[in-house]
């Protein structure tokens, strides 16, 4: 769990001073703000994969399908934009999740409608706490009908769904929960409490308690679904916009995000060229080794632009790091059964 900008705790053990707190409170960049459990942001193209889940379970998508990808979507009186001018051509489901078409996400919304998403989203922890034990968790929004008229009072409009689509609109998650997601794709639908404590230990190092995997849902997915999803996800980092996550250790399966901050309409400014505050979140969700999957990661990089671009080399470096580790742990043990080996 990790949190940047951060602040000095030794300030507040030896007595935090005035200009110090005010200082952190006026900060732009609210370095109070643990942003892996309070940080609530539009997933972007990370929500494909529950959109990818629930079309497949819901029997909407014939995986093996083309549609086309003119650079656009258009639904009502309003046409969505996808991030490719031009498009991408012909897009079926594996495509499109590999190079992120959101033409192909646009079209697949109304076709599943936001209370099949909303079930789905929520079946992977989406729009609740985690449950993990630490002070001031968010929940996230997943938003559907009911949702709507009790926030605003006020009835659905498809266009919105065309929105949730593709992780925007009112749809937001935190970065625990979209790890603890990835986890759950990972190992086939199940979806686990996050925890920081493994046991408790007295100080002569006698057990008092452990703390074992608390499941919190077994979500029932056909295996085929799994394959697909696992396949494609691989090949985004093989082949596709997460190709800067490519490593030495092996297959990292990943997607990609990148969450508007300000709505942007043809002929704005690039996001590289908005003011900071309005720039684009760069998202980076996946899990490794592909084949036994140890650890999942999501990398949220506010204001940092393409996911791709700014979020998935560092989950590069904390995968290559995972390992070195590992070794190490497993070099140490190896040299301590040689040396007891020894005395023996």
């Amino acid at each position: 769990l990790a949190s940047t900008p951060a602040f000095d705790p030794n300030v507040f053990a030896r007595g935090i001073k005035g200009n110090e707190w005010n200082a952190l409170l006026k900060d732009k960049l609210r370095p109070l703000s643990n942003r892996a459990i309070q940080g609530q942001y539009p997933p972007g193209s990370t929500f494909k994969i529950v959109m990818a889940i629930a079309g497949l379970e819901e029997g909407v998508i014939n995986p093996e399908a083309s549609i086309s990808d003119p650079g656009f979507f258009p639904f009502g009186n309003r046409s969505f934009r996808d991030w490719k001018e031009g498009g991408h051509g012909s897009v079926n489901l594996h495509r499109a999740i590999v190079i992120s078409c959101d033409t192909y996400f646009y079209q697949l919304g109304p076709k599943l409608g936001i209370n099949r998403i909303a079930k789905w989203a929520r079946a992977f922890g989406l729009g609740d706490k985690t449950g993990i034990v630490l002070d001031d968790e968010k929940g996230g929004t997943i938003p559907d009908e009911a949702w709507k008229i009790k926030r605003f009072r006020q009835p659905w409009y498809p266009g919105e769904t065309v929105s949730v689509a593709i992780g925007q609109g009112y749809v937001t998650g935190t970065p625990l929960q979209l790890a603890n997601m990835m986890a759950a794709v990972a190992n086939g639908g199940k979806l686990f409490r996050p925890r920081i404590v493994a046991k408790v230990e007295s100080v002569d190092g006698t057990s008092v308690r452990e703390y074992g995997p608390e499941l919190i849902r077994t979500i029932e997915l056909k295996p085929d679904t799994v394959t697909r999803l696992h396949n494609a996800l691989a090949d985004v980092v093989k082949v596709g916009t997460g190709g800067l996550a490519r490593s030495p250790i092996g297959d990292v399966p990943g997607q990609t995000g990148t969450a508007q901050v300000v709505e942007l309409k043809a002929g704005d400014l690039k996001g590289e060229h908005l003011a900071y505050f309005n720039r684009d979140h760069a998202w980076f969700v996946s899990y490794a080794p592909a084949q036994n999957p140890e650890i999942a990661i999501a990398v949220l990089v506010e204001h940092g632009g393409r996911g791709g671009d700014a979020a998935a080399p560092m989950a590069k470096k904390v995968y290559e790091k995972f390992i070195e580790l590992q070794k190490q742990a497993t070099d140490k043990q190896q040299v301590r059964v040689e040396v007891n080996g020894r005395a023996n």
